[in-house]
């Protein structure tokens, strides 16, 4: 017996020994200030700040490749309901897309072959011809009339005008100098090359890239997930194709319409209208603008003539073409286009404006298609 308490555990010799120093666990005493400390505090505000700044450098600097993937998908979900034209029509998917790319390669160059060296003739004589027009314009009498019947105000606005456009000084600033507008122009060109590749490539991987970013979901919601964004991609894509055919459709009417009017420059003009048309809403009403005031240097009535084709033009394509080409895409509201082409257009200029407006019909979708429904089932 004596043997087996000897060898009995002693719990009070157990309790007294003293718990490694890296168990201890520390107190509020200890812990709190080092949490709450001002200066810590300080250096991870400082280092968030820091890295936000890096990414939007580093954002920045890469703006011309964002943008040029950006016009690529977007071009490729406007070609998209082109290949599913060609799939109903009993075409195999893969044949569509070969065809699709071949008119869309057909398409670019036809307009650098034959389109391009008549715009940049025409744009070079229009810069040219600057000058004189302006001199033609202050000559003319219904222009003497209004200078007289306005004190003179029209007079000091137009050499205003014409003191602005002619200042060496506008176009260096514009351009940034000569060496400015050479860089700009190679820059252009290689984007757009960029753009043109990118294009080709993405039109003929779209579905195995979809495919890829699907399986980036959880298997329990990649069908609903699935479903939303062909859904998106569709009338985001529809949306896109609608509104270069109502760009194409404007800009050949203005064409024709410059034309029986005589206004000089009218491919270059219509070109522009095409451009700008792009935003709805606020385009035709702009192209509209432009043109009339353009007439103007050839005389009153060709400004008259080209005013009231376009207004009987916007009724149009208002009730008629607008409903037909646009009848299963998106409708964005109104406030929201102007609101998206203002931002866009600060951001990126032209490029942006147009690329704002698809990406405010995609928040939509994701908003009537997700949102919505998600509110009313909760």
């Amino acid at each position: 017996m004596s043997n087996i308490d000897e060898q009995a555990p002693q719990p009070e010799v157990v309790a007294e020994q003293e718990a490694p120093e890296s168990e201890v666990p520390e107190t509020d005493a200890t812990a709190r200030p080092f949490a709450s400390n001002p200066f810590r505090r300080a250096i991870l505000a400082t280092l968030g700040v820091l890295l936000v700044l890096l990414l939007s450098t580093a954002v920045a600097s890469i703006s011309g490749v964002v943008f040029s993937v950006f016009a690529a998908a977007f071009i490729t979900l406007g070609l998209d309901p082109l290949i599913r034209w060609f799939q109903r029509r009993g075409m195999k998917r893969g044949i569509a897309i070969l065809t699709v790319i071949l008119l869309f390669v057909v398409v670019v160059i036809g307009l650098l072959w034959l389109l391009l060296p008549l715009i940049i003739e025409q744009a070079t004589e229009l810069f040219a011809s600057l000058p004189q027009m302006f001199a033609d314009l202050q000559s003319q009498q219904w222009y003497q009339d209004a200078a007289a019947g306005t004190g003179g105000m029209i007079s000091t606005i137009y050499e205003n005008v014409v003191a602005f456009f002619s200042d060496p000084a506008t176009w260096k600033a514009a351009g940034g100098g000569l060496l400015g507008f050479v860089v700009g122009v190679i820059g252009a060109i290689s984007s757009a090359f960029f753009i043109f590749i990118l294009t080709i490539y993405f039109t003929g991987t779209l579905d195995s890239t979809k495919n890829a970013f699907y399986q980036l979901v959880s298997a329990s919601h990649r069908q609903t997930f699935v479903g939303y964004a062909e859904r998106i991609m569709q009338n985001i894509g529809r949306y896109l194709s609608g509104m270069v055919i109502l760009a194409l459709m404007n800009a050949t009417f203005s064409f024709i319409i410059l034309t029986i009017a005589g206004v000089e420059f009218a491919l270059v003009i219509s070109v522009g209208a095409f451009f700008i048309t792009l935003i709805p809403l606020i385009g035709t009403v702009l192209t509209t603008i432009f043109m009339t005031v353009f007439a103007l240097f050839t005389s009153p009535q060709a400004a008259l003539i080209v005013l009231i084709s376009m207004l009987i033009y916007m009724q149009v394509e208002a009730y008629i073409f607008t409903p037909r080409v646009m009848s299963k895409a998106v409708q964005v509201p109104g406030s929201l286009v102007l609101i998206s082409a203002l931002a866009g257009g600060t951001l990126g200029g032209l490029p942006g404006a147009l690329i704002a407006i698809p990406l405010a019909a995609g928040i939509l979708i994701i908003i009537r298609e997700v949102v919505v429904p998600a509110k009313a089932r909760s």
